[in-house]
């Protein structure tokens, strides 16, 4: 006999009433903690303080970020990233249909610069000065063609062919140092809090001259892509500060561009669809007006997504096939990975 089975059931309504309450609550502390400003370090200058990992380069060593702040700055900025954390809202009735827009980051309003339903990307939006840090948070929301699939979508940012096919002032774009186990990063993350980290490491960007009269650009970021269960995906970066110049890769240093935040969350809608967000704060460095820059990015973001659409749909099939089958045989894996980790 179950034991449970001796102890009155809760009422319907009960239940009911304690499960709103529990998500009452948990929005309410969601609330709470995204209302704040973005004040908490992602990273610290004191190495005592640091967290590191090594690299796959014997003797480099890569600043961990405060995966949780990190995290909360993605989900107050990003509906949709928040989705994929969260996780339920998956399927059909998800994606965009399901995210909770009236929660605001750091309690500023979205400016809607479009809406259409008949393009891919259907909804730009933006908040000027975000943070006072200058440059405009900018977010593009597309509904895609497709398999949603983190590690190809972030080929789109990081592979420097594919790169340019979307962003011709693109020179180079490569991982310098990839971390040399991600189970360290998956650890530091508490792991499965974020998802599974499937990549995680030291990138590098340098851009060619631009035409209108913008001299080259170099950025030095830690990039990442995390995995859901439910087939969600969040592609993230945030930009490694001073004190990690020595990373730099040799040669003449370029002024310097900062993504002060960006992500890109994908939520699968249907075995053939997913909804995609792109989140971008980002400074060209030097005297360039942010008015001048944002039109650039605005664009420039927005025929990426014209790029990768064909892509899922059709044209990379059989690349998208092989990813597929490889993250097939890694998941078989997965459960032994886990026993590993919390083996004591």
């Amino acid at each position: 006999m179950d034991m449970m089975s001796s102890s009155p059931r809760p009422s319907t309504s009960s239940r009911r009433g304690r499960s709103f309450c529990l998500h009452s609550m948990l929005m309410l502390a969601f609330h709470v903690a995204t209302s704040s400003a973005f004040s908490s370090p992602i990273f610290q200058e004191a190495a005592t303080l640091q967290r590191t990992a090594p690299s796959k380069t014997v003797g480099v060593e890569i600043e961990l970020p405060d995966f949780d702040e990190m995290f909360r700055r993605i989900q107050a900025v990003s509906p949709l990233a928040r989705l994929a954390v969260q996780g339920g809202g998956s399927g059909e009735g998800g994606g965009f249909a399901a995210v909770d827009d009236t929660i605001l980051p750091d309690g500023k309003k979205w400016k809607n610069l479009k809406k259409s339903k008949r393009d891919i990307v259907s909804q730009i939006d933006r908040i000027d000065n975000f943070q006072n840090l200058g440059p405009p948070l900018l977010r593009w929301r597309a509904s895609m063609k497709g398999p949603a699939h983190g590690m190809a979508f972030a080929d789109f940012i990081m592979d420097t062919d594919k790169r340019r096919m979307w962003d011709p002032q693109i020179e180079s774009v490569c991982e310098l140092y990839p971390i040399n186990d991600l189970d360290a990063a998956n650890i530091a993350m508490g792991f499965g809090k974020y998802g599974d980290c499937k990549k995680l490491g030291v990138g590098y960007t340098l851009t060619k001259a631009h035409p209108i009269g913008i001299s080259p650009r170099e950025q030095l970021t830690l990039c990442g892509i995390q995995e859901m269960q439910d087939g969600s995906a969040v592609i993230w970066g945030t930009e490694l500060e001073e004190w990690h110049n020595h990373l730099m890769p040799a040669g003449d240093r370029q002024t310097r561009a900062k993504s002060h935040l960006f992500s890109i969350a994908l939520v699968p809608t249907g075995e053939n669809s997913f909804d995609a967000e792109y989140s971008l704060q980002l400074d060209f460095g030097g005297n360039l007006p942010h008015w001048m820059t944002a039109p650039l990015v605005l664009d420039s973001v927005k025929s990426m997504f014209g790029v990768a659409q064909p892509f899922f749909e059709t044209d990379g099939s059989e690349e998208l096939k092989k990813m597929i089958m490889e993250d097939k045989i890694q998941g078989e894996k997965f459960e032994d990975r886990n026993s590993i980790l919390f083996t004591p």
